[in-house]
């Protein structure tokens, strides 16, 4: 069997409310929650999900890696405000102001862009 992807793993402080966050941001479940890892996921058998390990450290720099988000045209301010309702705020990366996306982070700081809506992973 080749190598698939299976989780994202993102470093938090707060595992469990950070999984809470994206769980509700993705409209996924927590799937498993254990004091050093928080498991969540549109079902157990996805073919990927996102685990959150704890760290100790603060975030300082920019994410070398973060996810983009997209959703149907006319749902995207609608979903953006719901993210920012949910915790997350805009950050500045060095954007010019004439981006096709929005550049947002979490609660505790890891940036996420909600990119122009997109049905292919190339279109």
């Amino acid at each position: 069997m080749p190598l698939s992807l299976h989780h994202i793993v993102i470093d938090a402080h707060d595992l469990p409310g950070l999984a809470r966050f994206w769980a509700e941001v993705l409209r996924w479940r927590i799937l498993s929650e254990r004091e050093r890892e928080v498991v969540i996921g549109p079902d157990e058998n996805a073919p990927v999900g996102i685990c959150f390990m704890p760290v100790t450290d603060k975030k300082s720099v920019k994410n070398r890696l973060h996810l983009d988000l997209t959703c149907a045209p006319e749902d995207r301010e609608a979903e953006i405000d719901r993210v920012r309702a949910l915790g997350a705020r805009p950050v500045d990366i060095g954007q010019t102001g004439d981006e096709s996306w929005t550049v947002l982070a979490d609660p505790e700081g890891n940036e996420f862009c909600v990119v122009r809506p997109k049905t292919t992973l190339i279109g």
